[in-house]
């Protein structure tokens, strides 16, 4: 079916300037909260604190757009927050934006620092995609058509689900099965570790080069879509052109992009409806969806 297209909040012009000025002047955290207190819900049906493993941070929470027809692709997001922080609750203006593409948007909590140190958030959500392929076609999703997808850390595991096989099928789901995955400002490959809230997460291991996304770059990866803004400081956009080069030598699918003025929390932002016009991500997160819908055998 055709996606819809997303529609721009309506404000007044001299409040919608306002608004956009303060949420530029404003912390990552603070602009989130803000825009989800602006974004519009009645367009999506939401299903809270569905369980997909034991405890409470392995629930997820599910977005159906109203009016769609049965067979709708499905996207399941992961946050960021250095595999240390989050919350799905506060991701309501992401996942608003992705539904807003005709999409079922799944996202999930994770166990994150200290409570679990690598690779215990990719097995998380391992757990929560295979719940995905096996339950979402009772929401109306299609499971041929499931793709990962995250911010910053939650880029990370969705990117390393893609390519790692191994966790996906030991969580029962094969990795073959997943349509692409979307990951927006994702560390990839970032040895040797260099920030001291990071290596305690990630020197569990006496070969670190398992923990690198990029290590599992492989030709019949699912179809990746890659996109960084220019200005990110946080997570270097090399991280993308990395791994994306990497596949295209070996022959894989992916596309990056690269969005100038736009830092780390800009291209999670920058889904939503009043920060559209900074960089095209959603109409690249639509295209993406419809060409890979249906994953080749």
């Amino acid at each position: 079916m055709p996606y819809p297209t997303f529609r721009p909040l309506r404000l007044p012009v001299r409040r919608l300037g306002v608004i956009l000025i303060a949420l530029l002047a404003l912390s990552g955290c603070a602009k989130v909260d803000i825009l989800n207190a602006l974004i519009p819900t009645g367009n999506v049906t939401v299903t809270r604190d569905i369980p997909y493993g034991n405890g409470d941070r392995r629930r997820l929470d599910i977005y159906m757009p109203k009016h769609i027809a049965p067979g709708a692709p499905v996207i399941v997001f992961f946050y960021g927050g250095t595999w240390r922080t989050g919350d799905k609750g506060d991701y309501l203006f992401a996942a608003q934006a992705l539904a807003s593409i005709g999409a079922i948007v799944v996202v999930p909590d994770y166990r994150v620092y200290p409570e679990v140190t690598f690779p215990g958030f990719l097995e998380d959500g391992a757990s929560a995609v295979a719940w995905t392929f096996g339950n979402i076609a009772r929401y109306g999703g299609d499971p041929r058509s499931v793709f990962t997808a995250g911010h910053s850390a939650g880029a990370y595991i969705a990117i390393m689900l893609a390519l790692n096989h191994n966790y996906l099928a030991k969580a029962g789901t094969p990795q073959a099965k997943l349509a692409g995955a979307i990951g927006l400002s994702g560390p990839y490959d970032f040895l040797p570790l260099t920030r001291d809230d990071v290596k305690p997460i990630f020197e569990v291991v006496p070969d670190m080069s398992v923990t690198q996304p990029i290590t599992y770059a492989h030709t019949d990866a699912p179809p990746l879509l890659l996109t960084h803004g220019v200005d990110d400081i946080t997570v270097g956009p090399y991280n993308t052109h990395h791994l994306a080069d990497r596949m295209r030598a070996l022959g894989g699918r992916v596309e990056d992009h690269y969005y100038p003025g736009l830092d780390h929390v800009d291209t999670v932002i920058a889904l939503t409806p009043l920060f559209h016009d900074k960089a095209p991500e959603l109409s690249d997160i639509a295209n993406f969806v419809a060409r890979n819908r249906y994953p080749v055998p």
